[in-house]
């Protein structure tokens, strides 16, 4: 019998089976996959071939949920087709090698089951990846739509209470519509460069870095000042360029420095220094937060992440900063500065002037 077979040399096809993924080139296998996700493989289609007259319909209802598992443990759909594919050929191997005595139509069987199985797994795959993203798609959307109607009906009321003429313009009434423009502007900007990134519509072009913190100094030396902060900059030499696209590039550090306000504590310091080498660009943005919550920093990077006390905002911001800085060849990362605060570094490649 087939499924005998197979759990008699269960051990050996499964050294063979991680022999043969460990070796592959790509997708590179992972200590998970080996350990786990091959095993699974195996005993799944042992069970399903336990009866006599094995239920490809069972098959393929196991392989579908089994799909959907293997997105949930992070696994691609590249790696599902591969791993199924490498148990297929270590049992015809083993089977080979040691004379089995299985028939022609067990083999057929055996075939039609990791056909339906490698099927029906990419499609529970696909179907749970698309659901994720359409999940994530709404709860970006409804986050979107709630932290909007907040920055506008604080710039509502705060506009009818200086028409009535019961404040002057230069209270905290007046600042409180200057915040709340501010958000919407830093709101609708982050929408549209992650629009522009899912739908692929880059433009580079030669920027001046010494011109661009400028005009993102403009803006940024307002908002701090409104949140009684302070704001140091040191701009590039002329000369030192690169190719960018701009408008992505001024969403992402605006981004940046909105967080760097945001976090900062009262009456702290913010800045936005630039410095260069022969073939890189480097923008850091430092605050005064008092340094990172425990943790890997580079969680701060994953959708609809917020790990600070204040929770306004998408949770969307660093990861369409760091998609941003991505499509034009550079790198976000960030630096903890214990007790003090943290650095967030744009790094980009230089223009080099050719000689």
């Amino acid at each position: 019998m087939l499924h005998e077979f197979l759990v008699a040399n269960r051990g050996a096809i499964l050294e063979r089976t991680r022999a043969k993924v460990a070796a592959r080139l790509a997708p590179r296998a992972t200590r998970e996959e080996l350990d786990h996700g091959i095993p699974l493989f195996l005993d799944e289609l042992i069970a399903s071939l336990r009866d006599s007259d094995p239920s490809i319909d069972t098959m393929a209802a196991s392989a579908t949920e089994h799909g959907r598992e293997l997105l949930d443990r992070g696994f691609t759909v590249a790696q599902v087709v591969h791993d199924y594919g490498g148990v297929f050929q270590a049992i015809t191997e083993v089977a080979d090698e040691t004379s089995a005595p299985l028939s022609p139509a067990e083999y057929q069987t055996l075939h039609q089951c990791l056909d339906e199985a490698i099927a029906q797994a990419v499609t529970g795959y696909t179907g749970r990846r698309e659901q994720t993203i359409s999940d994530q798609e709404t709860e970006r959307l409804g986050a979107l739509a709630h932290e909007l109607r907040n920055a506008l009906g604080g710039a509502m009321l705060s506009f009818q209470t200086l028409r009535a003429g019961s404040v002057g313009v230069g209270g905290s009434t007046s600042a409180l519509l200057g915040r709340s423009l501010t958000r919407l502007a830093s709101l609708i900007e982050s929408s549209m460069a992650h629009v522009r990134l899912e739908a692929g519509k880059h433009s580079s072009e030669r920027v001046s870095v010494r011109d661009f913190v400028e005009d993102v100094e403009v803006g940024a030396a307002m908002e701090a000042t409104a949140q009684g902060l302070t704001l140091s900059v040191r701009r590039a030499e002329p000369g030192i360029d690169v190719v960018i696209d701009r408008q992505l590039l001024a969403a992402a550090v605006g981004n940046l420095l909105q967080n760097a306000f945001k976090f900062t504590r009262p009456h702290g310091h913010v800045s936005l220094w630039t410095s260069w080498t022969t073939d890189r660009v480097l923008i850091d943005v430092a605050d005064e937060c008092g340094g990172l919550p425990p943790g890997d920093p580079d969680a701060l990077f994953r959708p609809f992440e917020q790990r600070g006390d204040n929770r306004t905002g998408l949770g969307l911001g660093l990861t369409i900063s760091r998609r941003s800085i991505e499509a034009d060849g550079g790198l976000l990362r960030v630096r903890d500065v214990p007790g003090v605060g943290c650095v967030f570094t744009v790094d980009l490649p230089r223009l080099v002037a050719a000689t």
